[in-house]
């Protein structure tokens, strides 16, 4: 960024700062730097002073303060050019500046970017430390960023990363801190330079000063020490903290006894050993490198042995919190001799441990060795050091340990367990290191041993965890069982015998040689090779030294090692004569031979000698050889082929960097690098699968030999184990083979994206004009190489490539070819294609080996089954495509996989056909991959393929929902061809298969949750015209399913405009799609800002229409100066204009949010005002444009307009909810929805004659985005639908009610959220804000618009739980506001004489749609006929959907059934003459159900029953007439006390809640207890309790008064 644009993100920077505020500011930057005369000032005050002056209330510190920042950022360009000491000064600064968050918002990004571009720097780099010294800095700040941390993590040298910064960022990635805080050292060469500084600046004084602060590692918190007055001597074991002692406080007395047993070492004086105690006790991470020079001033060498002693045994021992402070202390000596020292004497006090005396209680013992086990795996494997096999051997070690018995396990697994558990920091030994992976196969074969400790089982859990392994996914083999090892075994858990000499040490080739060598830190010049270096190491004698032995310990050593290795075997074989090893046998197979892409390569090219006397007598074990040989192959191939290439990797990423470092041509490196990648991986998947395989061959065989031939002589065996030993011989090549072919094409694609950067740097330097060349290897090159061996720019010189060329020619394994341009085929071919074809390779490739890898897991019992054979040929056809890389062949694929998808049926194995669908989803998702042929071509091809295949397997529903379900349909598309292919109802095949698909996505819990019913919207409308026109001869089962869908469908969408639907949901699916065409999204940010200044702007204008006028034609003449397609000049701009502004303004939101919470002192209304800056000129701007698009009277396009925006703010909240999750915030949606609600509701004109449209689109939108779908949006949600306008909009101003519906549904999307939660009585505190609110909407309804709940009580209480009385109270206690009620309390009161009785109410619920069409039609019948006589005694398995207590009925159904009984029978009555009361409801079937009910149905179902009546008790009205009766007669003609105790339960918890209480339930009960004739008082369960009894007289009184109440129920315990 330049300087000047340093302005647009930082508006305080821009200003003029006077001479005098520019020279104070650079004064201190001169102290920082310690440039006199200046004082100095250390880092930490010079940002606890910015932080003063930021916060100050004086102007001349505020602009001091943006003074420094300014001149900071702006000096970022020269800071390559400072010197190592100021620059790191100026990281610590720069890190602290972040840490302390003394910018934010655009400044803290730039900050942050400034950082991740230095650290994406070439390792080593100058601007590369800065980086890591400032991002040391502000580590804890990283869990704030996580999309940060993700670029930190992607940079290609991230692993070189110091360990405690890597840990950082991981955790920052899941926005958390790492569970332990490691504090790391920082080596810089600035940091060097800055202690250098510091020691010259105090050596006139040898003590410190108290107090003084070191900056050499910029930890968070800067340490200060403070010398200690007591000194702890030797002897005594000190702790850092003062903790009270446990009862088994760690003692070394094990390790003093054994030390004083050995011969003494060289004690330094008493003085210098309290020097010393001093030094350790007060060693922290901030004074780390003054406590080394102290130590350096105190020790003489001879005295280094005494203090390794102390060191590990009375610190490293005792103290595993330090040891991350003591391995850094340790490196910061460097002092290797010493570090040797401190590393054997760690394996002198293991050993002393491990042959100690291992009784049950000794647990001091066990805790010194755990401790010990952890500085050992620190201080090797942490730093890519080994544990030599001759120093420890771990497997052996656990190996004799599980034949000694549990007393020697509880020692040695949880020290193993803590020496692996730091190969997760180390480069080379994390997983999958073959050496760390066998001692973790080993603890799993101890993990299933079934009397093994519980706590040692979980030790071996916890260290699966630390290593990222799933135990179960472990190969554990057979080691523990292995008598032949057992023989051999070296024992290391007993004192070793006196006369047995001990094993030397391993001679010439150290490991720790081998990893410097290739240690990515080496750069060491002095080599008197080429600039290669390459040609004496791979034509070295391979004689003696290096002869492969599976069981060598350097063979288990390191990844180095085998890196060696691989580089040694890849050589053609020396042919010395003195060689005395078995030389690899000659290849036979030239390295086209053999196709690898599946098992089925093998086959032409076994081997199968006639004369084998096994075959002469059993011809027909023959074809068991081509499966023993395909098995061998499949059990090897993998752990070979990724341990090969991990190995080879690395070497060859160093050496062809280092050797092209001066090429520009990316094509040339990239065709070296393969050749010699392939060489390395074939010979190093060579010499690690030849034994494997011959042995795993012959074993295969032998034991199909064996299956074969049950009871076989002692003859056939023997010709058995003949047999199978030639075979093995004669085909083991072939297997070899194959395998190093397997690796070898996979080598590829991971080389390329192991260069990936190199590549894109010579591209970018090429595309700029310019020759690329590495500066740093350029100035190394020129100042130390001589001119013999030194790297020239350009091109590698011809000799150096003919290293590259024999390996091309001789690739291990195979026949030498002359063919060097073409070693492989298509993979060697120099880069000519676009980067895009090699995207598409690499996305092939994987597709690849995950298809092969469902290949193997298939088992082999079906593996001639069909959909095998035909997962086999879809694994063909992805390697057709990607030889070719064409869209051709690409379209032959994705037609292959959706036909094999729809072919697929359910009668196969069923794990079979789970993988069969996974392996056709697999490649489908890689033709959609971004990289390769996008989702809009890839979903239109694959709804293409479903419209146009053939009709027997077109309809396969469960394929076409998998296909949906997976993002991979154009639903458009498809819903409009899916409603003609009906044809009206002619095409019955058709018809059945979209109503199942209907169900599948719209009603079966709804578990696609992308798809809408606007998504299904013609199929919908077709399958409602068949239904409504077949007059009764409907498919089955398609009436009940449009009557579920209606309740979703009708509601929400007019159909008359399909259209404005349409957009929405356009704009929905269109906010996720983000191949924008280049520059698309600065133009929009750039338009946006211009609007947001005119908005703001005091020319705007009423209603900012002079901005508009300005902002459009600023828009169109921009574009014609551009010469580009005007913004809002086609529909697809529009709609990517609007997503981009959409996510710019939320993404401002997000960012003043997250400024709030890192400063909590900030006003939250300035805040909000922040975010309402930009929200609102936004929302303004729809509005402009929805009110001006077309001509005045044309409405279509205004509505469409605005349901495209709806659509599209829809859809990216969505994924914005999806994405975020917890942290997502609603904000700044919630603001965009009710501002554009206000907008667009203004007494205007224009807009009121679209009115409705504007409510029906805000309606669908709100809808969508239901608590179900978007449950972190709900409190904005509930906001926005109980608006004053919304509510006044929706239900008084829209004429004809025709807002009512809508407003239902979204009620009933309200209430169906809140059901489960309340159901189960889970309001936690989030809930009961929710239902508070939700009381309230209900009573804001329940005062203004009585009526609209009266129309709709019935859907409502449908849907909120049984046990929620006071929300169905308020509902219920609705009556319309023209009515006057009678008081019910009233003496004497006749329901049946008042005005209203006998008018029935107005229910807007379809309440029979639920009723299943065969039980409607039964119940009918009966209710004319009383038959089918069978209908009572199967009511109650009608209503029963389970035998779960609570989920038992249908309660739609029961509410549907009570309901639709009543209504007829008051027109039955009524049809008689009569009305509803005591004696005229009797003795009909309507009454001959309920009645039924009551006694059939268990407690659960009559309480359910029950409920259903007490929900029709409400204002006056036939039905709360007709109920009311009903309850009552139900009450008295009880045949058991539980029915009318549990009548009254229904009705008593409606009256104990708050009010209001519907009048038709207070006039219900009050009959109850009034009328002698029920009795009320003389039941046993009134009096059954004297509370119970009190709650009773208390309701008495409250329903008629004192004075009454007590006569009734004195009147009636009287009688």
């Amino acid at each position: 960024m330049k300087p000047s644009d340093l302005s647009q993100v930082w508006p305080e920077a821009n200003q003029h700062f006077s001479k005098e505020i520019d020279d104070e500011a650079n004064s201190y930057f001169q102290r920082i730097y310690n440039h006199p005369p200046h004082p100095t000032m250390s880092v930490d005050e010079v940002l606890e002073m910015l932080q003063r002056f930021k916060d100050s209330n004086i102007k001349r510190e505020r602009e001091v303060f943006n003074c420094m920042l300014r001149n900071l950022f702006e000096e970022y360009r020269f800071f390559p050019q400072y010197p190592d000491k100021e620059l790191h000064i100026t990281a610590c600064l720069f890190g602290g500046i972040i840490e302390k968050g003394l910018v934010t918002y655009m400044a803290l990004g730039l900050a942050l970017r400034y950082v991740l571009e230095a650290l994406r720097k070439p390792f080593t780099s100058k601007m590369y430390y800065f980086g890591i010294a400032a991002l040391d800095r502000f580590k804890n700040r990283l869990k704030d960023y996580p999309q940060y941390c993700q670029h930190l993590a992607s940079i290609s040298h991230f692993i070189q990363f110091p360990h405690h910064l890597q840990e950082y960022i991981e955790y920052g990635q899941q926005s958390r801190d790492p569970p332990v805080k490691m504090q790391g050292s920082i080596t810089t060469p600035g940091s060097i330079a800055l202690a250098q500084a510091q020691a010259q600046a105090q050596a006139p004084a040898k003590t410190p000063l108290a107090g003084q602060v070191s900056t050499i590692v910029t930890t968070a918190t800067t340490t200060t020490t403070v010398a200690k007055t007591a000194i702890t001597p030797v002897g005594r074991v000190s702790f850092k903290k003062d903790v009270p002692p446990s009862i088994n406080t760690t003692n070394i007395d094990t390790l003093l006894v054994a030390t004083d047993q050995t011969e003494r070492i060289v004690e330094p004086p008493e003085n210098v050993q309290e020097k010393i105690a001093f030094i350790f006790n007060n060693l922290s991470q901030s004074n780390m490198t003054q406590k080394v020079e102290e130590l350096k001033e105190t020790v003489k060498e001879e005295f280094m042995p005494w203090v390794s002693q102390y060191l590990v045994m009375k610190r490293v021992s005792i103290e595993p919190n330090f040891h991350s402070l003591y391995s850094n202390f340790l490196d910061t000596l460097k002092n290797p001799e010493f570090n040797k020292m401190v590393l054997n004497e760690t394996y002198r006090n293991i050993k002393v441990l491990l042959t100690s005396d291992k009784a049950a209680a000794n647990f001091s013992d066990r805790s010194l060795l755990k401790n010990l086990g952890h500085w050992l795996g620190m201080i090797t494997l942490a730093k890519n050091k080994p544990i030599l096999h001759t120093d420890l051997d771990v497997k052996s070690l656990l190996l004799e340990a599980y034949v000694k018995g549990q007393q020697e396990l509880l020692y040695v697994v949880p020290f193993v367990a803590k020496v692996l558990e730091s190969s997760v920091r180390s480069v080379v030994f994390r997983p999958p290191n073959p050496w760390t992976m066998a001692i973790m196969n080993v603890l799993a074969e101890l993990h299933q041993e079934h009397d093994l400790k519980l706590n040692l089982k979980f030790e071996i859990e916890v260290l699966c965890k630390n290593l990222a392994l799933d135990i179960n996914e472990l190969k554990p083999g057979n080691l523990l069982k292995d008598k032949d090892r057992l023989k051999n075994l070296d024992e290391q858990l007993s004192a070793p015998k006196k006369d047995v000499k001990q094993p030397e040490e391993l001679p010439p080739i150290s490991t720790t040689m081998l990893l410097y060598k290739f240690s990515p830190y080496n750069t060491h010049p002095n080599r008197s090779e080429g600039a290669l270096g390459l040609t004496s190491w791979f034509h070295g004698s391979l004689c003696g030294s290096w002869i492969y032995n599976p069981n060598s310990p350097l063979y288990k050593t390191s990844d180095s090692a085998e890196a060696e290795l691989a580089v040694r075997a890849s050589t053609t074989p020396a042919t010395s004569t003195t060689c005395t090893a078995t030389v690899p046998p000659q290849p036979q197979y030239s390295y086209h031979d053999i196709n690898v892409y599946s098992l089925g390569g093998l086959a032409p090219h076994i081997t199968l000698n006639p004369t084998i006397p096994l075959f002469q007598t059993h011809p027909q074990l023959k074809q068991c050889v081509r499966q023993a040989i395909e098995r061998a192959v499949q059990e090897l191939v993998h752990p070979v082929v990724d341990r090969s290439i991990k190995i080879a990797m690395t070497t060859c990423e160093q050496i062809v960097r280092k050797d092209f470092a001066l090429d520009s041509e990316e094509s040339r490196m990239r065709v070296a690098a393969h050749h010699m990648m392939r060489n390395l991986t074939a010979g190093m998947a060579m010499i690690t699968c030849r034994e494997p395989l011959l042995m795993s061959i012959a074993t295969n065989l032998k034991n199909s030999f064996a299956t074969a031939l049950r009871a076989a002589s002692p003859q056939q065996r023997e010709m058995m184990e003949q047999a199978a030993a030639q075979l093995a011989q004669d085909n083991c090549e072939l297997a070899c083979c194959f395998i190093q072919k397997t690796a070898v094409e996979k080598a590829g694609p991971e080389m390329d994206k192991r260069l990936a950067t190199e590549f894109e740097l010579r591209k970018h330097a090429r595309q700029e004009g310019r020759r690329y060349c590495d500066p740093v290897v350029l100035t190394y090159q020129a100042e130390r190489m001589p001119e013999q061996i030194r790297l020239k720019v350009g091109g590698v010189d011809p000799k150096q490539l003919a290293v590259y060329e024999e390996f091309a020619r001789n690739v291990p394994g195979f026949l030498p070819t002359n063919d060097s341009t073409q070693p492989t085929g298509i993979l060697a071919q120099p880069m000519k294609q676009a980067w895009a074809t090699d995207d598409v390779a690499q996305i092939y490739d994987k597709c690849m080996t995950e298809l092969e890898q469902h290949l193997q897991s298939i088992p082999h019992t079906l593996a001639m089954n069909p959909q095998t054979q035909a997962l086999r040929s879809l694994l063909e056809a992805v390697v057709v495509a990607r030889n070719s890389r064409d869209a051709i062949a690409a379209l032959g694929l994705l037609q292959k996989a959706v036909e094999g998808l729809l072919d697929a049926t359910s009668g196969a194995d069923a794990d079979l056909l789970l993988r069969y669908r996974e392996c056709h989803l697999l490649v489908l998702k890689a033709l959609q991959d971004g990289r390769a042929y996008g989702s809009p071509w890839c979903n239109k091809q694959i709804t293409r393929c479903l419209i146009e295949c053939r009709d027997e397997y077109k309809y396969n529903v469960e394929a076409v929902e998998l296909l949906i379900r997976n993002h991979l349909v154009n639903m458009q598309q498809y819903d409009l061809h899916l409603a003609q292919s009906m044809e009206n109802g002619l095409n019955y095949m058709a018809v059945a298969f979209a109503m199942q698909l209907v169900k599948i996505l719209l009603v079966d819990e709804r578990t696609v949750a992308h798809i809408t019913e606007a998504d299904l919207f013609h199929t919908i409308e077709t399958l409602m015209r068949i239904n409504a026109h077949s007059r009764g001869n409907a498919p089955e089962g398609l009436p009940q399913l449009m009557e579920v869908v209606r309740s979703n469908y009708e509601a929400m969408i007019d159909r008359a405009h399909g259209g404005p639907n349409f957009m929405m949901h356009s704009g929905i699916s269109q906010a996720s799609e983000y191949d924008d065409p280049p520059g698309l999204r600065e133009k929009a940010e750039y338009l946006l800002r211009e609007w947001v200044n005119l908005y703001h702007s005091a020319a705007a204008g009423r209603d900012s229409t002079k901005a508009f006028s300005a902002f459009v034609g600023q828009v169109e003449l921009g574009e014609r100066e551009m010469h580009q397609q005007g913004i809002l000049k086609t529909d697809d701009l529009i709609t990517r204009f609007f997503r981009l502004c959409t996510e710019m303004c939320v993404e401002i939101s997000y960012r003043a949010q997250a400024e709030q919470q890192h400063n909590p002192a900030a006003n939250p209304t300035m805040i909000r005002a922040k975010c309402y800056h930009n929200l609102d000129a936004f929302v303004r701007l729809i509005a402009l444009l929805v009110k001006h698009s077309g001509e005045a009277t044309n409405t279509v396009t205004k509505i469409n307009l605005l349901n495209k925006v709806l659509g599209i703010v829809v859809g990216v909240l969505l994924q914005d909810h999806d994405v975020r999750q917890s942290e997502f915030q609603q904000l700044p949606y919630h603001r965009i929805f009710i501002m554009l609600l206000l907008e667009l509701n203004a007494p205007e004109h224009v807009l009121e004659t679209i009115n409705f449209q504007t409510l029906t689109a805000f309606c669908n939108t709100f809808h969508i985005l239901r608590p179900t779908k978007a449950p972190g949006f709900v409190y904005a949600w509930l906001e926005l639908i109980s608006h004053r306008i919304f509510i006044a909009r929706m239900l008084a101003h829209t004429p004809q009610q025709k807002g009512w519906p809508m407003y239902a549904q979204l009620l009933i999307d309200l209430f169906k959220y809140l059901a489960p939660f309340l159901r189960n009585v889970e309001l936690a505190k989030p809930m009961q804000i929710l239902y508070k609110g939700t009381l309230r909407v209900l009573l804001v309804l329940l005062h203004d618009f009585p009526e609209f709940l009266c129309d709709y009580h019935y859907g409502f209480c449908d849907v909120i739980p049984p046990n929620c009385i006071q929300l169905r109270n308020l509902i219920l206690s609705a009556f319309p506001r023209n009515m006057r009620l009678p008081d019910p309390f009233t003496p004497n009161l006749k329901v049946d004489m008042l005005s209203e009785i006998n008018i029935a109410p107005r229910i807007l619920t379809n309440f029979t749609g639920v009723m299943p069409p065969q039980f409607k039609k039964d119940l009918d019948s009966y209710l004319k006929t009383r038959s089918p006589v069978t209908f009572l005694s199967d009511l109650r398995s009608n209503l029963q959907v389970s035998n779960e207590p609570g989920n038992r009925y249908n309660i739609q159904l029961i509410n549907a059934l009570v309901l639709y009984v009543g209504t007829q029978a008051i027109a039955h009555i009524h049809n008689k003459g009569s009305t509803p009361s005591m004696s005229t409801i009797t003795h009909s079937a309507h009454m001959d159900i309920f009645q039924n009910l009551a006694v059939d149905l268990d407690t659960e179902g009559r309480y359910l029953f029950l409920n259903a009546i007490a929900n029709q008790l409400r204002y006056p009205n036939s039905h709360t007439h007709y109920f009311s009766c009903t309850m009552l007669y139900l009450f008295a003609e009880a045949n058991t006390e539980a029915i009318q105790e549990q009548i009254t339960r229904v009705l008593l918890e409606r009256l104990i809640v708050n009010r209001p209480h519907p009048w038709g339930l207070l006039i219900t009960f009050i009959e109850l207890i009034k009328n002698p004739a029920f009795k009320f008082w003389n039941h046993e369960f009134v009096h059954c309790a004297p509370e119970i009894e009190k709650l009773f007289q208390s309701v008495a009184q409250c329903c008629m008064g004192q004075k009454q109440a007590q006569q009734v129920m004195e009147g009636t315990g009287a009688s």
